[in-house]
């Protein structure tokens, strides 16, 4: 259902607004590198500047460009199991295949209550539900034992794993099933990550570097894993180099780079990439070959 490389895509900014037009020619420009989906609205979107307005638009247009060719997975969740169910439906309202539905942030609750979430969350959703959990930034963690019990949920298909521990995929994968999909929230861990079990990533970098990415993904798809080492060293120093300031600023001043005229906007409270980090940026590119 959903492989490969996934941009996790940024929202351009430009005086304030949601720049529709550059969103629309970078979705675009995404499929036809070779991305495998989509995912509007999530973390690297800065969804939670976005209004009401502004994340609906931007998931129908996602669609609208897309027309089919690739799936487009909503970000969807907040901490608020009502709020999540709310913006589900506006997503499925706008033709979305899925949605990203993140593990609450801020009001840490139990397993117990992230079970009850997620499955209020499936029992009410008109689509299948990408479970996406990252603990740095949520500080409650799904554990194995809970995703296992909402595995079993038909709307519950796929985890967007961001824990940055490689055996979870093993463990998850003996807990869930061999066809529940984990795709990889971490760029610079894809290469292990799909080795364990899993078939794909929501990437950052691939906003930056979408044909290298798919090429990347493509190659351990089809077990040349001698292909996959050789682009995993040419795309690392852009893994790290999109996390050396607040994301997704790194990101958008590297597509200035690869894309003049990109705005390179972000909303507060992020601010503008530091010369450090653009610095690295560039030398990553320089490395990658993309400038």
């Amino acid at each position: 259902m959903f492989f490969g490389s996934i941009p996790a895509l940024v929202t351009p900014f430009s005086g304030g607004r949601v720049a529709e037009d550059t969103f629309v020619e970078f979705v675009e420009w995404q499929i036809a590198e070779g991305s495998n989906a989509l995912v509007p609205c999530g973390t690297t979107g800065e969804v939670p500047t976005l209004s009401a307005d502004e994340l609906r638009e931007l998931i129908a247009h996602a669609v609208q460009v897309a027309k089919g060719r690739v799936p487009v997975i909503a970000g969807c969740g907040t901490y608020s199991t009502a709020g999540s169910i709310e913006r589900i439906r506006a997503a499925a309202d706008v033709g979305a295949d899925a949605a990203l539905v993140v593990v609450p942030y801020y009001n840490k609750p139990s397993q117990a209550g992230l079970a009850a979430h997620f499955t209020a969350i499936a029992d009410a959703s008109p689509l299948p539900i990408v479970v996406y959990n990252v603990p740095s930034r949520t500080v409650a963690d799904i554990s194995v034992e809970t995703l296992a019990e909402i595995a079993k949920h038909p709307k519950i298909v796929a985890v967007k794993d961001a824990t940055g521990n490689l055996g979870r995929v093993s463990a998850q994968r003996l807990a869930c099933g061999e066809e529940f999909i984990q795709l990889s929230g971490n760029d610079d861990m894809a290469l292990g990550f799909n080795a364990m079990g899993g078939v794909g990533c929501i990437s950052v970098t691939a906003n930056v570097a979408p044909k290298l990415c798919a090429e990347f993904q493509g190659a351990m798809k089809e077990a040349r894993w001698d292909d996959a080492l050789k682009l995993q060293d040419r795309l690392y120093p852009l893994h790290a180099a999109l996390f050396t300031d607040a994301s997704p600023a790194p990101t958008k001043y590297a597509l200035t780079r690869v894309r003049p005229g990109f705005p390179a906007d972000v909303r507060l409270p992020l601010v503008e990439a530091s010369d450090a980090s653009k610095r690295a940026v560039d030398a990553a590119l320089e490395h990658a070959g993309l400038i």
